[in-house]
């Protein structure tokens, strides 16, 4: 295996990832905009996010080309497409085209996020841990900058104008061609390949991959919650668009705090050791949050509940097998599909009891992921 940490290629694949998930972060503070526009009711709002994630059930497919066509194309081309559907949801007049914008990003999406970790695995040497939070803080990051990105091109132009953006992500794929244009895959797996022998690998890891679906489901709750309604649950607290993106941007900018610092920790711990602190500090400053609503609890929170992503990534890396994107594929798929029903009946629960409680019985149906991630991480050999 590949020892040396090939830093300039992870932080090409941190960028590309930054990029790309900046216009995908334009959905949650535009929502209460779009809502008052189309006169959307929260549930279909919720349908809205099962469409962006619903391609990423193909994911285990779109590894598979990956593994056979090579993943730096996928990486170069989709910040451009997400840029170009996600500026022009403002201009979206009708359910039904915003739905056909975000089933588009959604596509983007899926192509990009498969291949690219494992970009990071091959060039991480014995520090996949590292390597992930390098990769994820990217995104994390994305995620704190593109509310307030869409909030001020609102503020500055309109809610119709936000198309005025789409030039950025455009050019970032031009320069993302220039990078990588060269660049030929690094294999670093001790095993021969084995030929699309995906049944044995799902079968070889079936606890691994019912142990993380469970994990994903109950940290889901809480993320969906949070990242997808914040905005409408502040504002429908009397607050500021404003103040509800800043807000949105804080709970994200702690999370690329607790991204960065999770992956290294758990290089050096444990993977099962850092996944049991971030899900009590989840739960604890959910409950918290939930009660006060304090923006200290909201900033310790962010921080808790984005440091397991790439403890996850790096414990889904550890597996080692001859096929890592068709298992980077496997769990996006779990990550994404599980999340996408999570945020149909989070949406559902706002429109039936209010989001006030749902974030309240967010923080109890929480307790899940500490069990999870003792069994998720005791299925395999503990890194």
């Amino acid at each position: 295996m590949v020892k040396k940490f090939y830093k300039t290629r992870v932080l090409t694949i941190a960028l590309a990832h930054n990029i790309h998930d900046i216009y995908a972060a334009f959905f949650a503070p535009l929502l209460p905009l779009l809502i008052a526009k189309l006169n959307i009711p929260l549930s279909a709002a919720a349908i809205l996010q099962v469409v962006r994630n619903a391609p990423t059930l193909f994911n285990p497919l779109l590894a598979l080309i990956a593994e056979k066509k090579g993943v730096k194309y996928f990486i170069i081309i989709t910040p451009g497409v997400t840029a170009i559907a996600m500026s022009l949801i403002g201009l979206a007049s009708s359910f039904s085209m915003l739905f056909f914008l975000l089933f588009v990003s959604g596509i983007s999406s899926a192509f990009f996020h498969v291949p690219s970790p494992v970009i990071v695995r091959d060039s991480s040497g014995e520090n996949v841990g590292t390597g992930m939070s390098w990769y994820m803080v990217g995104g994390e990051l994305a995620r704190t900058i593109g509310p307030l990105v869409a909030t001020a091109a609102v503020s500055f132009w309109s809610l119709e104008e936000t198309w005025k953006l789409m030039p950025l992500g455009i050019v970032a794929s031009l320069i993302l061609y220039y990078k990588l244009r060269d660049y030929t895959p690094v294999h670093t797996h001790r095993q021969e390949p084995l030929k699309g022998d995906t049944k044995k690998l799902l079968k070889e890891y079936r606890f691994f991959f019912m142990a993380l679906a469970g994990f994903i489901m109950f940290n889901s709750a809480m993320k969906t919650a949070l990242v997808l309604y914040l905005p409408v649950y502040l504002i429908g607290k009397g607050e500021s668009l404003w103040y509800s993106g800043v807000s949105l941007s804080i709970l994200q900018g702690f999370g690329v705090v607790g991204t960065f610092l999770a992956g290294p920790l758990s290089d050096k711990i444990g993977r099962k050791r850092t996944l049991l602190l971030s899900s009590m500090g989840t739960v604890l400053f959910m409950g918290l949050f939930s009660f006060f609503n304090s923006m200290v609890f909201l900033s310790f929170l962010g921080f808790f509940m984005f440091a397991s992503g790439p403890v996850l990534l790096a414990t889904v890396q550890d597996t080692d097998t001859s096929m890592p994107t068709f298992m980077n594929g496997m769990y996006m798929s779990v990550n994404f599909g599980v999340g996408s029903f999570i945020a149909l009946a989070i949406g559902y629960m706002g429109d039936t009891i209010g989001l006030d409680l749902v974030y309240k019985v967010c923080s109890i149906v929480g307790l899940g992921l500490i069990p999870m991630a003792i069994i998720m991480s005791s299925s395999l050999k503990e890194k």
